[in-house]
Protein backbone atom coordinates (compact mmCIF):
# COMPACT_ATOMS: atom_id res chain seq x y z
CA UNK A 1 0.00 0.00 0.00
CA UNK A 2 1.52 3.89 -0.77
CA UNK A 3 2.25 5.20 2.16
CA UNK A 4 0.19 8.95 2.59
CA UNK A 5 -0.67 11.66 5.11
CA UNK A 6 -3.70 10.80 5.90
CA UNK A 7 -6.52 13.36 7.25
CA UNK A 8 -6.89 13.70 10.59
CA UNK A 9 -9.60 14.42 13.50
CA UNK A 10 -10.10 14.25 16.40
CA UNK A 11 -10.12 10.72 18.92
CA UNK A 12 -12.85 11.89 21.03
CA UNK A 13 -15.61 15.37 21.51
CA UNK A 14 -13.91 18.29 23.98
CA UNK A 15 -15.51 21.26 25.38
CA UNK A 16 -14.31 24.26 26.87
CA UNK A 17 -15.91 27.85 27.92
CA UNK A 18 -15.18 31.31 27.98
CA UNK A 19 -16.29 35.24 26.94
CA UNK A 20 -16.54 36.33 23.58
CA UNK A 21 -13.53 39.43 22.93
CA UNK A 22 -15.76 41.34 20.81
CA UNK A 23 -19.56 40.47 22.03
CA UNK A 24 -18.66 40.02 25.93
CA UNK A 25 -21.05 36.74 26.14
CA UNK A 26 -20.03 34.07 27.70
CA UNK A 27 -19.95 30.95 25.32
CA UNK A 28 -19.27 27.36 25.53
CA UNK A 29 -17.04 26.00 22.80
CA UNK A 30 -17.21 22.23 21.46
CA UNK A 31 -14.77 20.26 19.15
CA UNK A 32 -16.51 16.87 17.97
CA UNK A 33 -14.81 14.26 15.83
CA UNK A 34 -15.92 14.62 11.82
CA UNK A 35 -15.44 12.25 9.06
CA UNK A 36 -12.97 12.38 5.97
CA UNK A 37 -13.77 14.74 3.75
CA UNK A 38 -16.25 17.12 5.90
CA UNK A 39 -13.55 19.67 6.90
CA UNK A 40 -13.72 22.39 9.31
CA UNK A 41 -17.51 23.68 10.24
CA UNK A 42 -18.79 25.31 12.60
CA UNK A 43 -22.21 24.52 14.34
CA UNK A 44 -24.59 27.13 16.11
CA UNK A 45 -26.59 25.08 18.73
CA UNK A 46 -28.42 28.28 19.66
CA UNK A 47 -30.02 28.07 16.28
CA UNK A 48 -30.85 24.63 16.61
CA UNK A 49 -27.51 23.21 14.96
CA UNK A 50 -27.45 25.36 11.76
CA UNK A 51 -23.93 24.80 10.19
CA UNK A 52 -21.38 27.40 8.95
CA UNK A 53 -18.21 25.34 6.61
CA UNK A 54 -14.64 27.50 7.53
CA UNK A 55 -14.05 28.55 3.42
CA UNK A 56 -12.72 32.06 2.83
CA UNK A 57 -16.23 32.22 0.33
CA UNK A 58 -18.10 32.95 3.56
CA UNK A 59 -16.43 35.79 5.15
CA UNK A 60 -18.87 38.37 6.85
CA UNK A 61 -17.93 40.87 9.05
CA UNK A 62 -13.91 42.11 9.48
CA UNK A 63 -13.93 44.17 12.92
CA UNK A 64 -10.28 43.49 14.21
CA UNK A 65 -11.55 39.01 13.81
CA UNK A 66 -12.26 37.53 10.90
CA UNK A 67 -16.05 36.92 11.14
CA UNK A 68 -18.23 34.12 8.56
CA UNK A 69 -21.47 34.33 7.97
CA UNK A 70 -24.37 31.87 5.77
CA UNK A 71 -27.90 33.25 5.66
CA UNK A 72 -29.00 33.43 9.54
CA UNK A 73 -24.99 31.68 10.97
CA UNK A 74 -22.78 33.87 11.74
CA UNK A 75 -19.57 33.14 13.34
CA UNK A 76 -16.95 35.79 14.98
CA UNK A 77 -13.55 35.63 15.99
CA UNK A 78 -12.79 32.19 14.26
CA UNK A 79 -8.91 32.64 13.67
CA UNK A 80 -7.05 31.35 16.29
CA UNK A 81 -9.03 28.56 16.66
CA UNK A 82 -8.77 27.79 12.94
CA UNK A 83 -4.99 27.93 13.62
CA UNK A 84 -4.53 25.84 15.66
CA UNK A 85 -6.54 23.03 14.29
CA UNK A 86 -4.70 23.30 10.74
CA UNK A 87 -1.08 23.81 12.38
CA UNK A 88 -2.08 20.89 14.12
CA UNK A 89 -3.23 18.99 11.11
CA UNK A 90 -6.91 19.24 12.11
CA UNK A 91 -8.72 18.30 8.96
CA UNK A 92 -12.08 17.48 10.01
CA UNK A 93 -13.63 18.59 13.14
CA UNK A 94 -17.18 19.75 13.86
CA UNK A 95 -16.82 23.55 16.07
CA UNK A 96 -20.31 23.37 18.76
CA UNK A 97 -21.00 26.98 19.75
CA UNK A 98 -23.99 28.29 21.52
CA UNK A 99 -22.86 31.86 20.80
CA UNK A 100 -21.70 33.71 17.53
CA UNK A 101 -18.67 34.14 18.44
CA UNK A 102 -15.29 31.71 19.31
CA UNK A 103 -14.10 32.34 23.04
CA UNK A 104 -11.18 34.47 22.95
CA UNK A 105 -9.44 31.97 26.41
CA UNK A 106 -6.29 34.14 26.96
CA UNK A 107 -5.98 35.87 23.74
CA UNK A 108 -4.14 33.26 22.20
CA UNK A 109 -4.32 29.92 20.25
CA UNK A 110 -2.43 28.09 23.44
CA UNK A 111 -6.13 26.83 24.91
CA UNK A 112 -6.84 25.56 21.84
CA UNK A 113 -3.55 23.52 21.33
CA UNK A 114 -4.58 22.23 24.84
CA UNK A 115 -8.16 20.92 24.04
CA UNK A 116 -6.93 19.45 20.70
CA UNK A 117 -3.73 17.17 22.55
CA UNK A 118 -6.56 16.15 25.38
CA UNK A 119 -9.14 15.33 22.85
CA UNK A 120 -6.31 12.90 20.82
CA UNK A 121 -5.77 12.84 17.16
CA UNK A 122 -7.19 10.06 14.89
CA UNK A 123 -5.80 9.11 11.58
CA UNK A 124 -8.48 8.52 8.45
CA UNK A 125 -7.97 6.10 5.94
CA UNK A 126 -8.27 9.29 3.27
CA UNK A 127 -5.36 10.54 1.77
CA UNK A 128 -4.74 14.84 2.71
CA UNK A 129 -4.90 17.07 0.20
CA UNK A 130 -2.70 20.07 -0.20
CA UNK A 131 -2.75 23.08 -2.24
CA UNK A 132 1.14 23.71 -3.86
CA UNK A 133 1.91 26.87 -4.81
CA UNK A 134 3.52 27.07 -8.48
CA UNK A 135 3.95 30.33 -9.29
CA UNK A 136 3.73 33.93 -7.39
CA UNK A 137 0.59 35.37 -6.32
CA UNK A 138 0.10 38.87 -4.57
CA UNK A 139 -1.74 41.76 -3.80
CA UNK A 140 -1.07 44.93 -2.25
CA UNK A 141 -3.40 47.96 -0.30
CA UNK A 142 -1.21 50.55 0.10
CA UNK A 143 1.66 50.33 2.16
CA UNK A 144 -0.04 46.40 2.94
CA UNK A 145 1.23 43.54 1.06
CA UNK A 146 1.05 40.01 0.97
CA UNK A 147 2.20 37.19 -1.64
CA UNK A 148 2.84 33.33 -1.77
CA UNK A 149 5.60 32.03 -3.33
CA UNK A 150 6.57 28.42 -4.27
CA UNK A 151 8.29 26.24 -1.76
CA UNK A 152 8.60 23.02 -0.84
CA UNK A 153 7.34 23.59 2.80
CA UNK A 154 4.83 26.37 4.53
CA UNK A 155 6.81 29.16 5.50
CA UNK A 156 5.56 32.57 6.71
CA UNK A 157 7.42 36.05 6.57
CA UNK A 158 5.88 38.59 8.77
CA UNK A 159 6.75 41.79 9.53
CA UNK A 160 4.99 45.06 11.45
CA UNK A 161 5.45 48.98 11.88
CA UNK A 162 3.81 50.59 14.72
CA UNK A 163 4.47 53.63 16.11
CA UNK A 164 4.84 52.54 19.97
CA UNK A 165 7.98 52.47 21.85
CA UNK A 166 7.31 48.92 22.32
CA UNK A 167 6.53 47.49 18.79
CA UNK A 168 8.38 49.62 16.08
CA UNK A 169 9.68 47.50 13.54
CA UNK A 170 9.35 43.63 13.72
CA UNK A 171 10.06 40.51 11.20
CA UNK A 172 10.15 36.82 11.81
CA UNK A 173 10.34 34.17 9.60
CA UNK A 174 9.19 30.49 10.28
CA UNK A 175 9.05 26.96 8.82
CA UNK A 176 5.46 26.14 10.34
CA UNK A 177 5.05 22.60 11.70
CA UNK A 178 3.28 21.58 14.57
CA UNK A 179 6.02 21.69 16.61
CA UNK A 180 7.27 25.12 15.72
CA UNK A 181 3.43 26.11 15.88
CA UNK A 182 3.11 25.23 19.33
CA UNK A 183 6.06 26.12 20.50
CA UNK A 184 6.78 29.83 19.08
CA UNK A 185 3.33 30.81 17.56
CA UNK A 186 0.74 29.64 19.15
CA UNK A 187 1.26 31.22 23.02
CA UNK A 188 1.71 34.95 21.37
CA UNK A 189 -2.09 36.91 22.44
CA UNK A 190 -3.64 39.16 20.59
CA UNK A 191 -2.78 43.10 21.28
CA UNK A 192 -3.97 46.39 22.01
CA UNK A 193 -4.24 49.61 22.58
CA UNK A 194 -4.82 51.42 25.84
CA UNK A 195 -6.17 55.11 23.58
CA UNK A 196 -8.51 52.78 20.76
CA UNK A 197 -10.19 51.20 23.52
CA UNK A 198 -13.52 53.61 24.32
CA UNK A 199 -13.56 54.01 20.71
CA UNK A 200 -14.13 50.13 20.14
CA UNK A 201 -16.49 50.28 22.82
CA UNK A 202 -18.19 52.82 21.32
CA UNK A 203 -18.47 50.69 18.40
CA UNK A 204 -19.66 47.61 20.81
CA UNK A 205 -16.42 46.15 20.21
CA UNK A 206 -13.81 44.70 22.79
CA UNK A 207 -16.75 43.86 25.40
CA UNK A 208 -15.47 41.04 26.49
CA UNK A 209 -11.18 42.32 26.35
CA UNK A 210 -9.68 42.66 29.85
CA UNK A 211 -6.16 42.36 30.67
CA UNK A 212 -6.63 38.67 31.16
CA UNK A 213 -7.16 37.88 27.34
CA UNK A 214 -5.00 40.56 25.44
CA UNK A 215 -2.00 42.90 25.62
CA UNK A 216 -2.85 45.73 26.70
CA UNK A 217 -0.22 48.51 25.43
CA UNK A 218 -0.26 52.03 26.86
CA UNK A 219 1.93 55.11 26.04
CA UNK A 220 5.27 53.52 26.78
CA UNK A 221 4.85 49.84 27.65
CA UNK A 222 2.10 46.81 28.64
CA UNK A 223 -0.32 47.77 31.21
CA UNK A 224 -0.46 43.78 31.97
CA UNK A 225 1.95 40.57 32.47
CA UNK A 226 5.48 40.77 30.74
CA UNK A 227 5.35 39.86 26.98
CA UNK A 228 6.01 35.83 26.43
CA UNK A 229 8.30 37.10 23.67
CA UNK A 230 10.77 40.33 23.07
CA UNK A 231 8.83 40.32 19.78
CA UNK A 232 5.43 38.71 20.84
CA UNK A 233 3.26 41.25 18.20
CA UNK A 234 4.43 39.92 14.79
CA UNK A 235 4.15 36.48 16.41
CA UNK A 236 0.57 36.58 16.70
CA UNK A 237 -0.19 38.61 13.21
CA UNK A 238 1.54 35.05 11.74
CA UNK A 239 -0.88 33.10 14.01
CA UNK A 240 -3.65 35.09 12.70
CA UNK A 241 -2.73 34.93 9.21
CA UNK A 242 -2.31 30.94 9.72
CA UNK A 243 -5.54 31.05 10.72
CA UNK A 244 -7.22 33.79 8.03
CA UNK A 245 -5.39 31.35 5.37
CA UNK A 246 -6.95 27.96 6.33
CA UNK A 247 -10.54 29.46 4.85
CA UNK A 248 -8.86 28.12 1.46
CA UNK A 249 -10.16 24.75 2.82
CA UNK A 250 -6.55 22.69 2.09
CA UNK A 251 -3.39 23.37 3.93
CA UNK A 252 -1.15 25.71 1.91
CA UNK A 253 2.17 24.79 0.45
CA UNK A 254 4.36 27.78 0.07
CA UNK A 255 6.48 30.59 1.41
CA UNK A 256 3.81 33.65 2.22
CA UNK A 257 5.52 36.88 2.77
CA UNK A 258 3.07 39.94 4.32
CA UNK A 259 3.88 43.48 5.38
CA UNK A 260 1.72 45.17 7.78
CA UNK A 261 -1.59 43.19 7.08
CA UNK A 262 -4.24 42.39 8.93
CA UNK A 263 -7.66 40.00 8.83
CA UNK A 264 -9.55 42.07 5.77
CA UNK A 265 -5.92 42.04 3.77
CA UNK A 266 -5.48 37.94 4.92
CA UNK A 267 -8.78 37.07 4.02
CA UNK A 268 -9.17 39.15 0.72
CA UNK A 269 -5.38 37.51 -0.44
CA UNK A 270 -7.54 33.82 0.46
CA UNK A 271 -10.10 34.83 -2.09
CA UNK A 272 -7.29 36.08 -4.44
CA UNK A 273 -5.54 32.66 -4.20
CA UNK A 274 -8.65 30.30 -5.25
CA UNK A 275 -9.35 32.59 -7.94
CA UNK A 276 -6.22 32.40 -9.63
CA UNK A 277 -6.25 28.71 -9.76
CA UNK A 278 -2.92 28.38 -12.86
CA UNK A 279 -1.36 29.58 -9.69
CA UNK A 280 -1.19 26.43 -8.01
CA UNK A 281 -2.54 22.60 -7.97
CA UNK A 282 -3.72 19.77 -5.51
CA UNK A 283 -1.20 17.47 -4.59
CA UNK A 284 -2.11 14.51 -2.13
CA UNK A 285 0.00 13.70 0.59
CA UNK A 286 2.38 10.97 -0.77
CA UNK A 287 3.48 13.27 -3.50
CA UNK A 288 7.21 13.48 -2.20
CA UNK A 289 7.57 17.29 -2.34
CA UNK A 290 4.10 17.92 -0.46
CA UNK A 291 5.22 18.81 2.66
CA UNK A 292 7.29 17.24 5.80
CA UNK A 293 5.45 14.40 7.98
CA UNK A 294 3.91 15.74 11.17
CA UNK A 295 4.01 13.39 14.18
CA UNK A 296 0.61 13.13 16.36
CA UNK A 297 1.87 16.14 18.49
CA UNK A 298 3.73 17.58 21.54
CA UNK A 299 2.29 16.61 24.63
CA UNK A 300 -0.76 17.95 25.94
CA UNK A 301 0.92 18.67 29.59
CA UNK A 302 3.69 20.90 27.77
CA UNK A 303 0.83 23.06 25.95
CA UNK A 304 -0.97 24.01 28.60
CA UNK A 305 2.49 25.02 30.31
CA UNK A 306 3.15 27.71 27.14
CA UNK A 307 -0.45 28.96 27.93
CA UNK A 308 0.87 30.36 31.29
Amino acid sequence: MTTFYAQRTLRRGISCAGIGLHSGRKVTLSLRPAAAGSGIRFRRSDLGGLELPAQVNHVGAINYATGLMRDAVQVDTVEHLLAALVSLGIDNVTVELNSPEVPIMDGSAAPFIYLIHEAGVKRLLVPRKYLKIVRPISISRGDKRIALYPSDHFKVTYSISFDHPLIRHQSRTMKITDETFVEEIAPARTFGFLKEVEMLRQKGLALGGSLDNAIVLGETGVLNNALRFEDEFVRHKILDVIGDLSLVGYPVIGHLVAHRGGHALHTAFAARILEDADAWRIVEGDAPSAIAPMPIGVPAAKAARLAN
